[in-house]
């Protein structure tokens, strides 16, 4: 079994005296595995990439990185082995592509030296190769799209937090992305990786925590999931051959809803 690089126990999160955004969720980020977080707008993903970055701190419960309390006053180290891609894309768009690599790794710590190298390693694997003498006001929405989620990987984390790093983009983009974390679990690296996007997380034989309502509702292989739950799904409305089981049957069988996005790589 793949060591745990991400640990949550017991984890609780309100705001402002408000609703539980988490409640009592238990989860494990394994080095070598991509842990996907599914579930509707207001499931509490967002709030569980935070404390996993070390961006805000639990209620109650804990939140372990390597060990350590990412949020605490000894988390800096644990901190520094995060990579982060948020959702909303944070890129210097006066500066071009190869140097806003190399500032966001010697942000990290990382050497000059060292940020030059690391910088030309990520150009290929996103594609962004051509573009690096380009500032990234002058690319695309894609291309910044896989820029922001190179950013993520300058320090080489041994946990890399993609929080829909494919919303909206592009089917090359897309692609580009979900190969490059196919690429960082074969190497070692824990990901956790939310999206809309159940395909993806097909693709990307991720373990599956699923989240309604702050708690996780159930958890597994895709494999698992529906081999305990596409039974569950109510039968189709329209008048066709019904589907074989898939991920999407499970998502409806235990939130009662479909996939909030349809998959943009499938072909009509």
């Amino acid at each position: 079994m793949s060591a745990a690089v991400l640990e949550l126990a017991g984890v609780v999160k309100s705001y402002g005296g408000g609703p539980r955004a988490l409640d009592g969720v238990d989860l494990t980020a394994a080095a070598g595995r991509v842990t996907a977080l599914l579930g509707p707008n207001g499931a509490g993903k967002s709030t569980l990439v935070s404390l996993a970055a070390g961006l805000t701190r639990a209620d109650a419960g804990t939140v372990r990185m390597l060990g350590a309390d990412p949020a605490g006053r000894r988390g800096r180290s644990a901190r520094r082995q995060i990579g982060l891609a948020p959702q909303e894309i944070g890129v210097y768009p006066q500066l071009s592509v190869t140097t806003n690599l190399r500032c966001f790794a010697e942000l990290h710590g990382v050497g000059k030296r060292a940020a030059r190298e690391r910088a030309a390693e990520l150009l290929e694997p996103f594609a962004l190769d051509a573009l690096a003498d380009r500032t990234a006001g002058q690319l695309s929405g894609g291309e910044q799209r896989r820029l922001h989620a190179a950013i993520a990987l300058v320090n080489r984390p041994r946990l890399v937090i993609l929080d829909e790093p494919t919303a909206g983009a592009d089917p090359s983009t897309r692609e580009h992305i979900l190969q490059a974390v196919r690429d960082l679990a074969a190497d070692g690296t824990a990901v956790v990786y939310t999206t809309h996007y159940l395909p993806e997380v097909e693709r990307l034989d991720a373990e599956i925590a699923l989240l309604e309502h702050g708690r996780v509702i159930a958890r597994g292989s895709v494999a698992e999931l529906v081999a305990r739950h596409a039974a569950q799904a109510p039968p189709p409305v329209v008048v066709a051959p019904p589907p074989g089981p898939s991920l999407e049957t499970v998502y409806l069988a235990l939130t009662g809803r479909r996939t909030v996005e349809p998959d943009p790589l499938a072909r009509p």
